[in-house]
């Protein structure tokens, strides 16, 4: 049959070629409608006259898009099911799945051109299923589900994993598993679906399980199963999936060796990460954008951004499109602390010709935050306006960070205000900003209207919303919400909520309230929340509990410089100078070291740091200068020194020249001569602020009239007209 029909088509007379080929006789929208109305008749005769026009109309999809195609098919005098197929096909794999839907419609209820009714085949109702995955419309189906029973439609394995991948999609995992279980041929992509689909609603045993008994595993499966388990924190189990992956010597492809690249970055497993750079070199995928980005990504989170640097540098030269590797690499100086080489190699980009991205603006953003560079972050910010990119989540977060982390609340506020969609990483950075500023009742307020969003909080936002309670004093409302994320919402207490319990009792002075807290949740062994505790007890002079909070960090081996220094100083503030000697001794025995003091400002691009009674910067002279007459000042507005605060057994004028020169001090003296009169000053600080420069800072801002932010390791501080955000509870 298929013979004749070649013949009958070869000796078909072939229509005049200006028919065909000229412009001015007939447009293609004409062309398409003349073919689909003679069905080919010219050319393909023999050939079912439907079947043609479906092959006609498929063809035009891929050439001429779906829009065109769809306006041809509107002008044909009659419609036919692989016309249907075609148009209902093309919207599934373009990506028009609503369209999909509505012709699917149209196609039940006789629409198109000859006014019948059609009945679907497994072709278009694999597509249909399609569309409602990419519309995460389980509803409609489930429909087509109930449809394709109700007509005993013969349901091969290709129908049936659009079944499979549509209930996945949708979130309905159990449907899936059900679906695959009525399965009587599956091949290796049904097994790959049902195991994905648990990997995603968190049945990692029940995944594992699949997987072994599955006896289709290719390498799609490998990978399926591998990059799940890194998706769900077990990325100890992925690992080990991945070295039986090589001893059943399974050939990987580029997405293997991505996930491999991820899992060892995740790990830090630099051995591994080279060894895997050796196998894709042997397998000339260097130049594989997929994994090239990977390999960086590996190095970069292993903290070898030389190396990383390198492969950009060596892919850069034969490669146009690089932009998501510009990414990488920014993101890299980011996560390695490494901020001014971020911006710098941000500035090369852009000196490149390279466009900058939400994702690229994103991380430089970071950058700019995590440095303290409000103006760099500014500029950022005119990038984000200037280019016409909108605010959407993660991009709103970066801003919302930045600001917040450079002494900018309002800011931070502002651009939250303009975000376009909301998401719960978003409300939480949000949340996060007001607790760092001590402004709990504000950050409970967001915390409110983030539920009246019906935005599901996750551990990350508890962890914020108890922060903010702790920092604010509010002991009643960190009991409520630590009961509520149990009952509420099911989130399993972690250490950090924990912590921010002990914290919560500790800085409100409820010290026995806090170590029974430890004792009746069993977080004995967590070396943090002694570390809170010790932190406490320093505050409102607690000495027994401060001595058992630090017998218990030395059992746990986790007395760091930090823990030695807090004890150290309980006992030099109690005049126990003996006990100083000994702990210190302890330390030097121990070889723990103090991590000194730190501030530092940024001005017109600069850097300027500052250690207590630093003579090293150039303009030591003037600061010294300026600083001696600041103090007198302060002390004739009511300022005194807390001299009880040092930690040396000196004479008391030796005390207050000690505390006077302290390294925040200098900075902002250097900051008031380096600046117009009122601008406002923003400090950071590698240590807690001490009280001393807490109650002196205060003072400055009423004295020279001006806002000074200090972002310490802990929080930030804002002080206006000789108060502070923080109402002195930090």
């Amino acid at each position: 049959m298929a013979r004749a029909a070649r013949k009958a088509a070869a000796a078909a007379p072939l229509s005049p070629p200006r028919t065909f080929s000229s412009p001015s006789s007939a447009g293609p929208l004409t062309l398409a409608r003349r073919l689909l109305a003679r069905g080919a008749e010219a050319s393909l005769s023999g050939t079912p006259r439907e079947l043609a026009r479906g092959c006609v109309l498929a063809s035009w999809v891929k050439a001429h898009g779906f829009h065109d195609a769809r306006r041809a098919f509107d002008g044909t005098p009659a419609t036919s099911l692989p016309q249907w197929t075609a148009i209902i096909s093309g919207c599934a794999r373009g990506g028009r799945h609503a369209e999909g839907l509505r012709a699917f419609a149209e196609m039940l209820g006789g629409g198109g051109g000859g006014g019948t009714t059609a009945a679907p085949n497994a072709f278009v109702l694999a597509g249909v299923l399609r569309c409602c995955a990419g519309l995460g419309d389980v509803e409609s189906g489930r429909r087509v589900h109930g449809w394709m029973l109700r007509a005993g439609v013969r349901q091969d394995v290709v129908l049936c994993n659009a079944l499979l991948d549509m209930y996945a999609k949708c979130g309905h995992h159990g449907r899936a598993r059900r679906a695959f279980g009525a399965m009587f041929d599956k091949d290796a992509v049904s097994w790959n679906i049902v195991v994905s689909a648990c990997l995603q609603g968190g049945d990692v045993p029940g995944a594992v399980r699949l997987f072994d008994e599955s006896p289709l595993r290719d390498t799609s499966s490998w990978n399926t199963i591998i990059s799940g388990l890194m998706r769900n924190g077990c990325a100890s189990e992925a690992l080990e999936r991945l070295q039986r992956m090589v001893r059943a010597g399974v050939v990987f492809n580029n997405y293997t060796y991505s996930t491999a690249f991820a899992l060892a970055g995740m790990l830090s497993l630099l051995d591994l990460g080279r060894q895997l750079h050796g196998r894709v070199v042997i397998a000339s995928l260097e130049d594989d954008a997929f994994v090239c980005c990977s390999l960086m990504d590996m190095y970069c989170k292993c903290g070898e951004m030389e190396a990383a640097l390198s492969i950009f540098d060596r892919w850069s030269r034969f490669t146009g499109d690089v932009k998501f590797a510009w990414s990488t690499m920014v993101a890299g100086y980011v996560q390695n602390g490494r901020e001014e080489e971020a911006l710098m190699f941000f500035r090369r980009m852009l000196r490149e010709g390279v466009p900058a991205e939400q994702f690229i603006l994103t991380s430089v953003a970071a950058a700019c935050g995590n440095a303290g560079m409000v103006e760099q972050g500014r500029q950022v910010h005119g990038f984000v306006e200037k280019l016409g990119h909108r605010f959407d989540a993660p991009l709103a977060s970066a801003m919302v960070d930045m600001y917040s982390k450079c002494g900018s609340l309002e800011d931070a506020c502002r651009i939250f205000d303009r975000a376009h969609a909301k998401n719960v990483a978003l409300w939480t950075t949000m949340l996060s900003s007001y607790a760092s500023y001590g402004q709990g009742r504000m950050a409970i307020e967001i915390f409110d209207r983030m539920k009246a969003e019906k935005i599901a909080p996750n551990e990350i936002t508890l962890v914020a919303v108890l922060s903010a309670c702790s920092h604010g004093g509010l002991v009643s409302e960190g009991n409520h919400y630590f009961k509520l994320m149990q009952e509420e919402y099911g989130i399993i207490p972690g250490t950090e909520h924990y912590n921010c319990m002990v914290d919560l009792y500790g800085r409100a002075g409820l010290l026995d309230k806090a170590k029974n807290f430890i004792e009746e949740n069993n977080i004995s062994h967590e070396a943090i929340v002694w570390k809170t505790l010790l932190s406490a007890c320093r505050i409102h002079k607690h000495m027994e509990y401060a001595k058992l909070a630090s017998e218990k960090l030395v059992q746990l081996e986790q007395c760091d410089d930090g823990s030695y220094v807090l004890m150290s100083n309980m006992y030099a503030t109690n005049n126990k100078w003996l006990d100083t000697f000994k702990l210190r001794s302890s330390m030097r025995e121990r070889k723990v070291r103090k991590q000194p003091g730190q501030s530092w400002i940024y001005l017109k691009n600069a850097v300027h740091t500052f250690v207590a009674g630093d003579v090293l910067h150039p303009r030591s002279v003037d600061i010294y200068a300026y600083l001696e007459k600041l103090m007198v000042r302060l002390k004739e507005m009511g300022y005194t020194s807390r001299t009880d605060l040092v930690v040396h057994d000196i004479e008391e004028e030796q005390r207050e020249t000690s505390l006077k020169f302290h390294s925040e001090k200098l900075a902002i003296a250097f900051g008031i001569i380096s600046t117009p009169i009122g601008t406002p000053l923003r400090i950071f600080k590698n240590l807690r602020v001490c009280e001393d420069c807490h109650e002196a800072i205060k003072f400055m801002s009423r004295a020279t009239d001006r806002e000074i932010v200090v972002r310490d390791m802990y929080r930030f501080h804002h002080f206006k007209d000789g108060s502070c955000s923080c109402e002195d509870f930090w």
